[in-house]
């Protein structure tokens, strides 16, 4: 029998990850020593009270029933922490979802939110769920652009009259994957105009809400006046602490966004093993110096790699913020014919940028998920392979336009 794939299925693109693993796997075989910097799974371990309350929970065979729900010391947990760390005041019961892990919230949230044919905005590059979860509702994707030259934050600007009035729900992230810009207080006061003037929800993902560099600091959308009204903010435990196999996170922001999430989301599963759910607890209310030290840890990793790569020869931009490098190719190649170039003559892998979006060609996304001397390495044999490319040039910044009619 042939059987036939839905649409929704069949109009998803292929992913990019599994032929890089196949082309990995092909390189381990014939004995090359691989570096893998193309996957942004964390390498370090849950802070130990972490694994200790979740090793004391998994031994209590109370603990192995339905949840349905979130424990309320897990949702007061997040609103403890976002006080604490962004200035941002929630309702344990309004406010705060519980998801299994970000990318399921974000790949349920546009199934509540869109009917078919509504108009989504994207960023570009962006996270393939973002694009895939529209997709998957029947919605239709309209990408914004990231571009150098804007500091990789989207123009809302260059958004049509005609596209930004069928709009119904745009997606952020930032600071990115994989791009790793980080927003400002400004912009996001005018993304909160810009939704108030066309009716639009906005989701802003903010999963490296603390792998922030050189003593900065990422605003939270929700921080910004209005935002509240207009949109939610995702977070996730997979990075801030080295859970990303425990697939819990959270969505928080306006209660109707959530609620239209959560009715969805009542007909999918009984929530999340309880065990998971105290663990996380003790990640949000353990002590802020476990997430200075993982600040330091992945700075030194980022100035260690990036030093070794100009020195190679590869000027790249040092990264504000996230597990990652998003890097300029040098001339000659494609996004995809480069990495591809990199594992098979350096034993390094990276993702192409165009994984992501038709605006990541030209780049590649590089993890920082190694020690600061495999870093190294991996800088030194890519070295090898641009010996023969010229350096690498940022086009000039583009003139500013007038005010458009949504600000204030």
């Amino acid at each position: 029998m042939n059987i036939q794939p839905a649409l929704r299925v069949r109009q998803l693109p292929a992913g990019i990850f599994a032929e890089l693993a196949a082309a990995k796997q092909a390189a381990l075989r014939a004995g090359k020593d691989v570096i893998d910097l193309s996957i942004g799974s964390p390498d370090l371990p849950p802070p130990p009270a972490v694994i200790d309350t979740l090793s004391a929970a998994v031994r209590d065979t109370s603990q192995y029933g339905y949840t349905l729900l979130a424990l309320p010391e897990f949702c007061q947990a997040v609103c403890d922490f976002y006080q604490a760390r962004y200035g941002v005041t929630l309702q344990s019961d309004r406010h705060v979802v519980q998801v299994m892990g970000s990318q399921d919230g974000l790949a349920h949230l546009a199934l509540a939110l869109l009917d078919p044919g509504d108009v989504a905005l994207i960023p570009n590059p962006g996270y393939p769920i973002y694009e895939a979860s529209v997709r998957i509702a029947g919605g239709q994707v309209y990408p914004l652009p990231l571009r150098e030259v804007n500091g990789f934050l989207p123009d809302l600007r260059d958004i049509p009259e005609e596209v930004a009035r069928r709009a119904k729900l745009m997606i952020l992230n930032h600071p990115g994957n994989p791009v790793p810009a980080l927003a400002t207080p400004a912009f996001f006061r005018d993304v909160v105009a810009f939704a108030r003037h066309y009716g639009v929800v906005v989701v802003h993902d903010f999963a490296y809400s603390e792998l922030v560099f050189d003593g900065r600091r990422a605003p939270s959308f929700l921080s910004v006046d209005g935002a509240l009204d207009v949109g939610i903010e995702s977070n996730s435990l997979s990075k801030t602490f080295n859970m990303a196999g425990c697939r819990i996170g959270y969505l928080v922001g306006n209660p109707d966004i959530l609620a239209a999430y959560q009715a969805l989301k009542g007909h999918m599963d009984f929530g999340l093993f309880m065990p998971l759910q105290r663990a996380a607890v003790a990640a949000l209310t353990g002590d802020p110096a476990v997430l200075q030290g993982q600040v330091r840890l992945y700075e030194a990793r980022r100035d260690a790699l990036v030093s070794a790569l100009h020195a190679a020869g590869w000027p790249v931009t040092p990264p504000p913020a996230t597990m990652f490098v998003w890097a300029r190719i040098p001339d000659g190649f494609t996004s995809r014919s480069f990495a591809f170039t990199l594992l098979e003559q350096a034993g390094v892998a990276v993702t192409p940028g165009d994984a992501f979006g038709s605006a990541g060609e030209g780049y590649v996304r590089i993890a920082l998920v190694q020690p600061p001397e495999r870093l190294r390495t991996a800088a030194a044999r890519i070295g090898q392979v641009l010996q023969q490319t010229q350096p690498l040039t940022c086009p000039a910044a583009l003139p500013g336009n007038a005010p458009p009619p949504w600000l204030p």
